[in-house]
């Protein structure tokens, strides 16, 4: 097997996240959006000018996501499905959130291949299975549930007409058809000991998934419903928390983390990190409008 790593795994900036989660790569601008979820916060990275910038969000958001639009991103928050304007910061409501946001929250979110925008929620406390699926289109009046009774629902990638995603708190991935899950047709398989946050998918089939609390990445070979572990790749960062690749030849694997609930984080915890990669990433669906 050819090494997954081809340089160092070194910080992007300066920035130290409470919560970093859900990097996107944005072809069209060659930059790299991601949210630190606690702190209300929208942050962008331009690897070819080396700029990182800091906006703050009006609420909890787990995930600004990419549009068809340029410079128009989906955000994912507690007020709800709204698109943002980057140029103006301005924020237009598609729908409400779906939830109580004294209960819930949103977490991962991605846009499927059909265009259609799908979102987990969780407890808050991260201690109850509250947590559900949705998916939500262009014009639909509320976001359609999918699943429920989960507790922290993380992972989404589409592979070969299959959905992959996985419960963090139960330590499992399931697999699924890939326009509507369907709880009763699921494939699951354990993570064993590692507990599965997010994940990014190559070109080649790879489940790169960032394994929380564990120090490391573990890389998945994804064969029809099959989900076969091929290695792990440790980390300087305890709390790693979603991955996605970039560059302009998609082999850069950009790595959020999290500095939330350590007593002594130490200067690298929450940090954005970014490595080369001997595999290439698939690229990022984009929200149809």
């Amino acid at each position: 097997m050819a090494a997954f790593l081809r340089s160092e795994i070194t910080p992007v900036s300066d920035y130290r996240a409470e919560l970093g989660e859900t990097p996107v790569w944005c072809d069209r601008s060659q930059s790299l959006l991601w949210v630190d979820i606690n702190c209300q916060r929208l942050l962008r990275h331009w690897p070819d000018r080396q700029e990182t910038a800091v906006r703050e969000l009006p609420g909890v958001t787990s995930g600004v996501l990419l549009t068809e639009r340029e410079e128009c991103f989906l955000l994912v928050s507690q007020l709800g499905i709204a698109l943002y304007d980057y140029a103006s910061g301005e924020i237009t409501s598609l729908c409400d959130y779906p939830e109580d946001i004294g209960r819930t929250r949103p977490n991962e979110a991605a846009i499927a291949p059909d265009g259609s925008l799908w979102f987990g929620t969780m407890d808050l406390t991260e201690g109850s299975a509250i947590g559900s699926w949705y998916r939500y289109a262009a014009g639909d009046a509320q976001p359609e549930r999918m699943m429920e009774n989960l507790t922290i629902p993380n992972t989404l990638v589409w592979h070969e007409q299959r959905v992959w995603f996985a419960d963090s708190d139960a330590k499992r991935f399931y697999s699924g058809h890939g326009k509507r899950i369907n709880p009763r047709a699921l494939s699951c398989y354990s993570s064993g000991d590692l507990t599965p946050d997010g994940s990014t998918l190559t070109t080649r089939g790879q489940l790169v998934n960032a394994c929380f609390g564990h120090h490391c990445l573990c890389l998945y070979q994804l064969r029809g419903d099959e989900l076969l572990k091929e290695q792990e790749i440790r980390l300087p960062v305890t709390q790693p928390s979603c991955c996605t690749f970039g560059g302009p030849e998609m082999k850069t694997l950009f790595i959020t983390s999290a500095r939330k609930g350590l007593e002594q984080p130490h200067d690298l915890e929450g940090a954005l990190l970014r490595v080369e990669t001997s595999e290439t990433g698939v690229p990022q669906n984009r929200f149809a409008i």
